[in-house]
């Protein structure tokens, strides 16, 4: 089952299914470590598991 809402376009990802992800949850970090973040590019997904 997908997330509702949660749009995802990493294909590779095990979790993703026709641009949604369906893992039960997710984890956003920041790349640099803390809390805060400048932009978009420096988050990622920790939810992704190559298939």
């Amino acid at each position: 089952m997908a997330l509702d809402n949660v749009k995802c376009n990493v294909s590779n990802c095990r979790y993703w299914e026709q641009e949604h992800c369906t893992a039960s949850a997710i984890e956003v970090n920041v790349d640099d470590g803390g809390n805060r973040a400048d932009r978009f590019e420096k988050t990622n997904c920790r939810t992704f598991e190559d298939q």
